[in-house]
């Protein structure tokens, strides 16, 4: 599910960032954001404590930084490309850097090996992309 509103969104923030610039989208995406969040947790629907948040590392809150440069990235490659190519670049990038944190196990994650299988698959992922790309 997740997958499909990304892609969806991704194509809708490509349309408006033509319209009005993709730093500007970002900010109406960012704020439309805030407001359904915060309406969803002042009706009680989040289950979370904010009473914690002091002692989660100050880099743990990073993430509305990164979505702004995944609003760009995103925006400006479907508009250049397409939403085909660009998402299998994307999900590529994805795969590839999830994998290596595992392996790593930074930012809180288990440590899980990057295996030959996993390997393999990252290596049919070029495959399956590549050809993706080409059909262009």
């Amino acid at each position: 599910m997740a997958g499909m509103l990304m892609a969806v969104q991704g194509a809708m923030n490509a349309m408006l960032s033509k319209a009005i610039g993709i730093f500007e989208t970002s900010l109406i995406v960012n704020l439309l954001g805030l407001v359904l969040s915060g309406a969803l947790v002042l009706l009680g629907l989040g289950s979370g404590n904010f009473a914690r948040y002091p002692a989660v590392p100050w880099y743990a809150s990073l993430g509305g930084i990164l979505a702004v440069g995944i609003i760009y990235g995103v925006s400006l490659s479907i508009a250049k490309t397409s939403a085909a190519p660009a998402t299998t670049a994307i999900i590529f990038a994805q795969v590839l850097t999830a994998a290596l944190l595992d392996h790593f196990g930074v930012l809180g994650l288990p440590q899980v090996s990057f295996s030959w299988l996993k390997g393999a698959g990252v290596v049919l992922l070029v495959g399956g992309a590549y050809l993706v790309l080409q059909s262009r």
